[in-house]
């Protein structure tokens, strides 16, 4: 911001560099790029996420089906996946557990499922989502559920825009840096060797 300042107080200053004079501008800028293009790139990415996890959303829910399992009896945990059964709070403990259940097209089928541990007794209803074949799987995503996912990544977005604007103002600025003292150098060897010589107006 002080580079900022800079614009309008250096704008007639006969000690102001040109070097300056950019650096400000270049702060300007990139305050503008982050207040205005950051925004509307997190805009942008959040609108694009929440389409394709909307449309997700959607072909979950066309794909799957909730079913109730009865629980048969406590089962070993199996390597792989083991699909949860629907409980009171996704933060309940879990048993794993022997299940039947009925397919869309009616046939029965068996599988080993993470019910929750005060529905594992055995004759115990749990709720359940399947495919269109009756295998179990996750429960579909809901509408608020995308729209929060979508909303983080259009923050993101905002965010490493914002962050890639100020990455690349440093390292503009580096770089007239290392411009500005390789001219001081240049000046410097040029009337270095003349510097407090008798006669030679230093």
């Amino acid at each position: 911001m002080r580079a900022v300042v800079g614009v309008w107080r250096w704008r007639r200053n006969p000690l102001r560099r040109a070097t300056d004079r950019r650096e400000a501008w270049l702060a300007l800028t990139t305050l503008l790029l982050m207040v205005a293009a950051a925004p509307a790139v997190g805009w942008v990415c959040g609108t694009l996420a929440d389409d394709a996890l909307q449309g997700t959303a959607r072909a979950e829910r066309a794909q799957r089906r909730p079913t109730t399992a009865v629980v048969l009896r406590a089962a070993p945990a199996e390597p792989g996946f083991v699909t949860d059964a629907e409980g009171p709070s996704e933060h309940s403990a879990r048993t794993t557990v022997l299940a039947r259940w009925r397919a869309p097209d009616g046939a029965e089928r068996r599988g080993v499922l993470a019910a929750p541990s005060r529905s594992a007794a055995p004759g115990a209803a749990v709720r359940i989502w399947t495919d269109r074949a009756g295998r179990p799987v996750p429960r579909p995503m809901d509408t608020a559920t995308a729209r929060a996912h979508a909303a983080l990544a259009g923050l993101g977005a905002t965010a490493s825009a914002a962050g890639l604007a100020e990455c690349g103002r440093r390292l503009i600025v580096r770089r007239m840096v290392r411009g500005r003292y390789a001219r001081i150098d240049r000046a410097w060897a040029a009337a270095g060797p003349d510097w407090g010589r008798t006669g030679s107006g230093a």
